[in-house]
């Protein structure tokens, strides 16, 4: 049996409005899978020593974003505040707007929440180095002498 993705453009026949409630992409569309929620690009990366994540926020300042570890949770916020609301009068068009994300991300057990983490916030990516603890760090590579 194969699987046919439904087409609503297949059905000439039917107006917008038959062809809008039979459309069923947003089925799922939930508060956990809300896609109108600006949720920033991510990168993990898995080192022998620490884990790399990078997220992607542009436009945001170091002052907009807020980053914690809490019980095995790294959170990550960050929220633009518009500062010159008093000039919203003199424009006849305005498009920029001041956007805002919360991240949550269960982190495995073998990051080091005692060690310190490393943020940095360069071009509108947001990297973090997290550490591993000493028994979850990959050992080096043992050569065995053959007698």
């Amino acid at each position: 049996m194969s699987l046919i993705k439904f087409n609503k453009n297949g059905f000439p026949w039917f107006n917008d409005r038959i062809a809008n409630w039979l459309y069923t992409d947003n089925f799922f569309a939930d508060d956990f899978y809300v896609r109108d929620r600006f949720l920033p690009a991510m990168n993990v990366k898995e080192n022998k020593e620490d884990f790399e994540i990078e997220l992607a926020v542009p436009g945001f300042s170091k002052k907009d974003i807020e980053v914690s570890m809490e019980n095995d949770v790294l959170h990550i916020c960050a929220e633009h505040s518009e500062e010159d609301a008093k000039d919203t009068d003199a424009y006849t068009r305005r498009e920029f707007n001041y956007s805002s994300f919360d991240r949550k991300m269960q982190l495995p057990k073998t990051v080091d929440q005692t060690k310190k983490v490393k943020a940095i916030y360069k071009d509108g990516i947001l990297s973090l180095n997290l550490t591993k603890k000493e028994e979850a760090k990959i050992p080096p590579k043992k050569v065995i002498e053959i007698a």
